[in-house]
């Protein structure tokens, strides 16, 4: 992992006050991913517009990002709805910490935003030894890092795709963010299955080795009872993008895009941009007004900016996958941004 500095301005907190300037740190995902664009791009914009400067550590696991935010030694990560469910149990990554401790530190993040653009997918080499989602028993299948939301969740794809599970039916393999694409291209799989924004710029990397297909969940599959069960899962939302626009967001490489009907349907991953509770409201009212005012921005600074999924407007809760399993509050300075903006919230998101 490195640091990436992006150079911020003075915080005006009050018109007639001078105040020093606001350093933040923050984690995020390697370059490629979703939230790694959603990151830079919002800290560009807050240098842009003299609101902070965000001190970026890139390549992160964010299963120990959300725990630092909670502790209060991050200042602001992307989180994965699934892990701050998970760390207000205690149980999976977070067992060593426990349920008591877990259920405290969850009550500790706030948001200040949402997304859902990382949806789940099932691909391999035209080349290789899998040629659909029905040749994944006994095969060696990346799917995900060693722990946290995405091993989760394409533990569950799998599962959903061909009744197996890792470890019995299939080898899962499971390697660090930035090993990913080498892993893939590198013949140790044989097929993989990947969060991904639209358009994935680690998929076109897979692609440059050699052909691929990229399938989505077939809607059998979806609409079954386990499958709408995934969907709902808490850190879960549904996704459909019409197909022919998912095609053409990989026009020009050599990927191959399978439905079984007119629309590219899956489970993303729900997002919110968690900071300590503890935040000054002034701050986080600040940061998030920048934010509504950078929507231009972020969905027009990459391709895949149309396909974020950021609340730039109302927010009902369900949408978001927050009013139900999961709890995440929005700040208080968040939620005087949105109203001040003229959008609604829900009350179940209100802290």
């Amino acid at each position: 992992m490195f640091k990436t500095s992006i150079a911020g301005a003075v915080l005006a907190l009050l018109p007639a006050a001078i105040f020093a300037q606001t350093t933040l740190t923050a984690e995020t995902t390697s370059p490629g991913s979703t939230p790694h664009y959603i990151d830079t791009t919002l800290a560009a914009i807050l240098d842009a517009d003299g609101v902070a400067t965000l001190q970026i550590t890139e390549g992160a696991t964010l299963t120990n990002s959300v725990q630092a935010v909670a502790e209060g030694q991050l200042d602001m990560a992307p989180a994965p709805l699934i892990l701050p469910f998970l760390l207000s149990r205690g149980v999976g990554p977070y067992s060593g910490v426990g349920a008591e401790q877990g259920a405290e530190l969850a009550g500790n993040l706030r948001a200040l935003f949402f997304s859902a653009s990382a949806a789940q997918l099932f691909g391999h080499y035209n080349s290789g030894a899998i040629q659909g989602p029905d040749d994944i028993e006994g095969k060696r299948i990346y799917n995900g890092p060693p722990r946290g939301a995405a091993l989760t969740t394409g533990r569950a794809a799998i599962q959903l795709l061909s009744g197996l599970q890792d470890g019995e039916g299939y080898e899962g393999v499971q390697t660090p963010w930035p090993d990913t694409v080498s892993t893939i291209t590198g013949g140790a799989v044989d097929g993989w299955t990947l969060p991904e924004g639209l358009p994935s710029g680690r998929q076109i990397a897979i692609a440059a080795a050699g052909g691929t297909t990229l399938y989505d969940m077939p809607s059998e599959v979806l609409n079954s009872e386990l499958g709408q069960q995934i969907v709902a899962a808490p850190g879960n939302a549904p996704y459909s993008i019409p197909v022919e626009e998912y095609r053409a967001a990989y026009a020009g490489n050599d990927i191959t895009i399978v439905t079984d009907d007119d629309t590219f349907d899956t489970f993303a991953l729900a997002f919110a941009q968690i900071v300590p509770a503890t935040m000054d409201e002034e701050l986080a009212y600040q940061i998030t007004k920048s934010y509504l005012a950078g929507q231009e921005r972020f969905e027009t600074g990459s391709p895949r900016g149309p396909y974020l999924f950021l609340s730039f407007g109302d927010i009902d809760g369900t949408s978001q996958g927050v009013c139900g399993a999961v709890t995440m509050k929005l700040h208080a300075g968040a939620v005087r941004a949105y109203e001040e903006a003229g959008h609604t919230i829900a009350d179940c998101v209100k802290p």
